[in-house]
């Protein structure tokens, strides 16, 4: 995509990156904020009432809190990293290089592939909301992270139409639209 130099004309060498504008835009900071609430809502309730609630818990429902909360504190502070990483690179702290390297250590599930491994409807409230919170938050960071990673984009010898990885990306992020 073609930029505008300082006076104003085009510039056809500059190219426009969209996860370096989205990274910085209203929409991130948002979904930051919204996974750092996360993050310590979960803390604070594991740390608390949580702990609490669990000790009020029969084998099997003390094994299955026992494992839901390790994967939520898992999910969390892998969300947590991949947003922290995005937001480094949009305040210049890491290079795009850096979070590519940084970004192989983060693990994200296959859309759709973290579901609870257990029934937790016998666990408390508070646990079943914060892991569907936890869960939905990973499903909007999956479709993000698609968004930016450019092995999804075709070569660009095979896009006819300069829009189409532009679209492409739009398409990873929300879907076909019917």
């Amino acid at each position: 995509m073609a930029g505008k130099t300082r006076g104003g004309d085009r510039d056809e060498n500059v190219t426009v990156s969209f996860g370096a504008r989205f990274a910085r835009s209203e929409q991130f900071k948002t979904v930051f904020r919204e996974g750092m609430a996360l993050v310590e809502a979960a803390a604070t309730y594991l740390d608390g009432d949580g702990r609490r609630e669990a000790r009020k818990l029969r084998p099997p429902h003390s094994l299955a809190y026992a494992t839901e909360s390790m994967r939520l504190t898992t999910r969390l502070m892998q969300l947590a990293s991949w947003l922290l990483i995005r937001r480094a690179v949009s305040e210049g702290e890491l290079t795009p290089e850096q979070a590519v390297e940084e970004q192989r250590k983060i693990k994200l599930p296959p859309s759709g592939g973290d579901q609870p491994s257990r029934d937790i409807s016998q666990l408390p409230a508070r646990l079943r909301e914060l892991i569907e919170q936890s869960i939905k938050l990973q499903e909007r960071v999956i479709r993000l992270d698609q968004m930016f990673d450019a092995k999804m984009l075709p070569a660009g010898d095979e896009i006819d139409n300069p829009l189409e990885s532009q679209l492409s990306r739009l398409r990873a992020a929300f879907g076909p639209q019917e």
